[in-house]
């Protein structure tokens, strides 16, 4: 059968890192719930990560950026150098596309002081829009790697910002022709500018909380949304989530356009919010810290024993959180 537009199911692809070899440098081995790869050299660590720009066109550099930034903080690193593969669609690639894209990662990289030392771009055929594939490469100290290893049960979940930055930018990019008559146009203008604020780096949150405290993991939800990086998450722990739906926020723009389309928030690709697991003692310091960046940031669960598995709790009945594959956004636009 074939596999629906996103990530491949859990199984099947950790199935397929079974074949990646293992070398002892490597600190954070390919993995579910695990954001980038960190690599030993000495008392430096770097961290690596790739990500693809699969379902946006407007931006897609400043996108491209930001997502592997992202994820490179979640280690507890400082992002420093970008390479970017740029495929262009045959047919309808120009010189001005080209230019558009490399001027957004530019600006990009200038905004996060991230240099941008290499990459490839062509024109690709068979692609129906443009694709960027982002690669960047950080560096931290040995001792402040943050692995999502070190989750233990009664641990707190932090959520920054909430739920779901990109996919209501994207949606509201992406649809604002057919959405233009639907809703609100202040609505629309909110959402198209989630791109900048809240915005999509969790870099920010990551050097508040690593300043303040040694997290026990740090996750960005992206594809499959909230839920996912919550599943995620926990299989990186090997343990248990246990959240409050009361606790999480969804941005009322999220609410309008999920309402429109019929979507769930909680599987709505999710990047701009940031997961962090603290010991409970840490938990003020972290908010305290966030705080004081000005970043909107609450608890909204705990971890608990694997056995339990993960679940969200409503009107105080728990239920199992559901999985996202396949992100509302993919099933929207297919």
């Amino acid at each position: 059968m074939p596999l629906p537009v996103g990530k491949l199911p859990a199984a099947a692809l950790a199935r397929l890192l079974g074949l990646c070899r293992e070398d002892a440098r490597v600190l954070v081995r390919p993995g579910i719930g695990r954001d980038a790869a960190a690599v030993a050299f000495g008392n430096q660590v770097v961290v690596a990560k790739a990500d693809p720009i699969t379902f946006a066109t407007d931006r897609i550099g400043w996108y491209a950026v930001n997502i592997n930034a992202n994820d490179v903080a979640c280690l507890g690193a400082t992002p420093r150098f970008f390479l970017a593969t740029l495929l262009l669609p045959e047919g309808k690639a120009t010189e001005e596309l080209a230019e558009g894209i490399f001027r957004d990662i530019a600006a990009s990289c200038e905004a996060l002081d991230v240099t941008l030392c290499g990459g490839h771009t062509e024109v690709t055929y068979g692609l129906d829009r443009p694709i960027v594939v982002g690669h960047m490469l950080g560096e931290v100290a040995r001792d402040r790697l943050v692995t999502n290893d070190r989750s233990r049960v009664g641990d707190d979940v932090l959520l920054t910002k909430g739920i779901a930055i990109e996919g209501t930018a994207l949606i509201a990019r992406e649809k604002a022709d057919e959405l233009r008559d639907a809703l609100d146009a202040a609505v629309l203008e909110r959402g198209r500018g989630y791109l900048d604020s809240p915005g999509l780096s969790v870099l920010p949150d990551a050097r508040a909380i690593c300043g303040a405290v040694l997290p026990h993991a740090l996750h960005d939800p992206t594809e499959g949304g909230l839920a996912t990086g919550l599943h995620e998450l926990a299989e990186a722990a090997g343990l248990g989530i246990e959240v409050e739906a009361e606790a999480i926020t969804v941005f009322p723009e999220t609410q309008a356009l999920c309402r429109h389309y019929r979507l769930n928030p909680f599987g709505l690709i999710a990047s701009g919010a940031l997961l962090a697991v603290t010991a409970p003692a840490d938990t003020p310091k972290a908010l305290d810290a966030l705080a004081a960046a000005g970043i909107a940031a609450r608890r909204i669960g705990r971890m608990t024993p694997p056995e339990r598995g993960v679940t969200i709790r409503r009107g105080g009945q728990a239920e199992p959180l559901p999985r996202f594959d396949s992100d509302e956004v993919a099933r929207l636009f297919a």
